[in-house]
């Protein structure tokens, strides 16, 4: 792990908010007096999730999910871990107002800014802040996420979409979500979801990946023993069985660059899962 990384993770969630800020702060200054930015992109000491160009990779995600799931204008989308709206804003000139966009996120910040910038003009987008205990993201409360209920209809949305979301959750988190993912897809529905992703004969070794992810636990790897959520890489096998358990096929399986492996248009940097909710007539 390198050592920005390592300091990243020694500070305090607020902290890491306030020192991006503090960085970014000349930037954004000058952006603004120039006339630069663009109103519907937040600044970019905002910008707490995720690395590289955050519009450009907005647009990427949205091409990922259109070319893995049947997603259409007229969709129910749910955005789960939405963050300040990276998938949201590209996904605005996509969704007709006969579809909907719900988006739910763990900090309040990033849930704020698009309930401003975003619901304004396109108000079949509603963002909501859920407040639940993680160590990289959300240390204010010991609400938790594995007990935690999707406030949504039971079998309503279309596509269900999380970005690097199970990459910083506990496996009782990860398979609480499954299962409210599962109850709120229609039949047919699509989940669009990226991991990192293991099998137990894998050489963790390896030089050419991202992370090493060094502490193993079974079914789960870490890569920072004391910010648990901070990165968690999982084993396909006992995601293959929450999916099984909770009525999901696994409809695509893409591995992602973070392996060292050639970089495509068709696949991430994360591994990608694709599940879809059975038909319960079947």
């Amino acid at each position: 792990m390198n050592i920005l990384r390592k300091i990243y993770y020694i500070l305090s969630p607020t902290m890491r908010y306030i020192v991006r800020y503090v960085v970014y702060l000349p930037i954004d200054i000058m952006d603004r007096l120039k006339g630069n930015r663009n109103k519907m992109i937040p600044p970019r000491g905002m910008m707490y999730i995720g690395s590289g160009d955050f519009e450009i990779q907005g647009k990427r995600i949205l091409s990922l999910v259109q070319s893995y799931t049947h997603l259409q204008p007229h969709h129910h989308v749910l955005d789960v871990g939405c963050g300040i709206g990276r998938f949201a804003i590209p996904l605005t000139s996509f969704l007709s107002t006969n579809g909907t966009y719900e988006g739910f996120d763990i900090v309040k910040t990033g849930i704020d800014w698009c309930k401003k910038h975003i619901t304004p003009s396109y108000p079949h987008f509603n963002f909501s802040h859920i407040d639940l205990n993680n160590t990289l993201y959300n240390t204010a409360t010991k609400a938790k996420a594995e007990q935690f209920k999707f406030p949504y209809s039971k079998s309503y949305f279309d596509i269900v979409v999380l970005t690097s979301v199970f990459t910083h959750m506990m496996p009782n988190d990860v398979a609480n979500y499954i299962e409210q993912i599962s109850d709120v897809l229609k039949p047919k529905g699509m989940c669009y979801a990226t991991f990192f992703l293991f099998n137990k004969q894998e050489n963790f070794s390896s030089t050419e990946r991202s992370f090493q992810f060094s502490y193993d636990y079974g079914d789960y790897r870490l890569l920072d023993k004391k910010v648990k959520e901070a990165n968690i890489a999982f084993d396909e096998a006992f995601i293959h069985s929450l999916a099984e358990k909770h009525q999901l096929s696994i409809k695509h399986s893409i591995k992602g660059w973070w392996r060292g492996i050639e970089k495509t248009d068709k696949i991430d940097f994360q591994d990608i899962i694709v599940f879809e909710k059975r038909n319960q007539l079947s």
